[in-house]
């Protein structure tokens, strides 16, 4: 990441019961590999591409704020039009309280930190490293068995402290000498893994997923051994992926499932959790209505900007329909305080996330995405990446941004510095009943659809992600066929179809792109002004 013709702007973390004039942060920093693992991922590849393709200086101001609301990023003028809300701002307290609690919330993140420091000593100075636990000649045979992944409440281990799991198995001799790659997927709520007796990772976050690097010294012929210390603190404790999350890799991309019996022992040393740091109570909390404008956004105002990239929306997904208004309201309160005019407003659809589906249904996160499709159709100068194809079932914060950054970098190039490139996915635009199929037509074709199949389908013959619904508007499965630039859906369980949709689940299968390789938006027919899609 050594660019210096990039220059990173990091806005701190700050909340204000009204607008300020200054802003927390350490000024601009040129890009570099110590400068950039603290700034936002999808900022920065979105910048490289800018820096790349255009061969001129890409100033970055990254301000966020994660697990928000698009309401705590909006003014008190643009709130008004949205009464639901007033009682929230009158709940907001005097700023005095507010930088008290701003002084508590350091200090409890360096309590934490100091406390996460303490826990890696706990575990790495165990008593049980002494009797061998994590070596590979340890004889685990007296030990019980629990198939993995899995929370150990629900196997009726009800203890909260520290849980030792060992997996003894062979790897294929073409596997001796190369790294591998070990995913254990999240775990709660801390851990210590070994490969054959050598530490190869530690996480000392609840939930996350586990990726560890194995040196390919490590990797023995005949038997191998992963261990893995778990302390839980409270609560669930375990681990929380599915089978698939926990596998070796190696350097081709072949894996050997991890998934299933493990062996299992409780450490009876127990740390003493009593001081483990606790969030302080706020008297507002970041989600409030405009404080995250008022602290983060406005003091910087005045600035020159070329346009803006946005990623938000899980807060808002239990009100995707006040979202379908509150976030137009949102772009076009920003342009109205900068007073530049229509600027470029880019923005992120929601990806794919948590358990995938095979059956058609309802999902708050598939209308927010709609959500944020009507406003890309009615808010000018607004471009949308499409990441529906590139997120993870198990990671509200999938890792792939250098793609969310490329796509995002696509719109820009169109919209803000007016190149001829396709910078969308197809776009739903009409449809036409045409018998027992039902007739769809896109923006955004680029020459031509096709369907991209994935490596491994996450369901045998599920279809393309499209299903139709007749006047009863129980949708089911349907077959999708591309007709040059459109595509015919149907089902022998329709005769008389009225509506369709397409990706329209939290976690879809959804495969269809254009030619440049871009991802079409989910959409539902039957949301749309003109289609009829059956009696409510």
């Amino acid at each position: 990441a050594d660019y210096p013709d990039i220059r990173l702007f990091q806005v701190g973390e700050n909340i204000s019961a009204a607008p300020v004039k200054e802003i927390k942060s350490d000024g601009w920093r040129p890009c570099s590999p110590e400068t950039v693992p603290s700034f936002s991922a999808t900022a920065y590849f979105f910048g490289r591409s800018l820096h790349q393709k255009l061969g001129v200086p890409v100033g970055l101001i990254h301000s966020s704020r994660g697990g928000t609301p698009a309401e705590a990023w909006m003014s008190k003028a643009a709130l008004r039009d949205f009464p639901e809300f007033a009682q929230a701002m009158q709940k907001v307290k005097q700023a005095d309280d507010i930088v008290n609690y701003n002084n508590h919330i350091e200090r409890y993140k360096q309590d934490l930190a100091g406390w996460e420091k303490t826990v890696k000593r706990i575990l790495d100075h165990s008593k049980t490293l002494d009797k061998g636990w994590q070596t590979r000649r340890y004889n685990d045979s007296r030990w019980q068995t629990m198939r993995l992944p899995v929370i150990w409440e629900t196997r009726g281990l009800h203890t909260d402290g520290v849980v030792w799991f060992r997996k003894t198995f062979e790897l294929p001799d073409a596997w001796l000498g190369q790294e591998l790659t070990l995913s254990l997927g999240p775990v709660n709520d801390f851990d210590v893994t070994w490969f054959n007796g050598k530490e190869v990772g530690s996480t000392s976050f609840y939930s996350t997923p586990r990726i560890y690097k194995i040196p390919a010294s490590l990797v023995k012929k005949g038997v191998n051994v992963i261990a893995v210390e778990v302390l839980d603190v409270g609560g669930r404790g375990g681990f929380e992926g599915q089978e698939e999350h926990m596998a070796l890799i190696n350097d081709n991309g072949d894996s050997l499932s991890l998934a299933g019996p493990w062996r299992y022992n409780v450490d009876p040393f127990y740390p003493n959790t009593e001081n483990i740091p606790t969030i302080p109570q706020a008297p507002m909390v970041q989600n409030s209505p405009t404080v995250l404008f008022n602290a983060m956004i406005s003091p910087f105002i005045p600035y020159f900007i070329r346009g803006v990239i946005w990623y938000q929306g899980e807060n808002n997904a239990d009100r995707a329909e006040q979202y379908k208004r509150l976030f137009p309201a949102l772009i076009r309160d920003w342009r109205t305080h900068w007073g530049e005019g229509d600027f470029p407003f880019l923005f992120v659809q929601l990806p794919n996330v948590f358990a995938a589906n095979p059956q058609p249904e309802e999902d708050e996160w598939a209308e927010l995405r709609e959500a944020q499709f009507l406003t890309l159709k009615s808010t000018p100068n607004t471009g949308m990446a499409v990441t529906i194809d590139i997120g993870e079932e198990n990671n509200l914060h999938p890792r792939n941004k250098q793609e969310v950054g490329r796509r995002l970098a696509l719109n820009a190039f169109k919209l803000a510095y007016g190149q001829d490139v396709e910078y969308s996915g197809p776009l739903f635009k009409s449809m036409k009943i045409e018998g027992s199929k039902i007739r769809l037509f896109f923006d955004h074709v680029d020459g031509g659809l096709a369907f991209k199949r994935p490596p491994v389908p996450k369901f045998s013959g599920a279809g393309d992600g499209f299903a139709i619904a007749g006047e009863d508007r129980k949708f089911v499965r349907a077959d999708a066929v591309i007709d040059g630039e459109t595509i015919l859906v149907g089902s022998p369980l329709v005769s008389q179809p009225v509506a369709v949709r397409y990706a329209w689940a939290r976690n879809p299968v959804c495969n269809l792109v254009n030619k440049a390789g871009l991802p079409a938006s989910p959409f539902r027919t039957d949301s749309w002004p003109g289609v009829t899609a059956g009696k409510k």
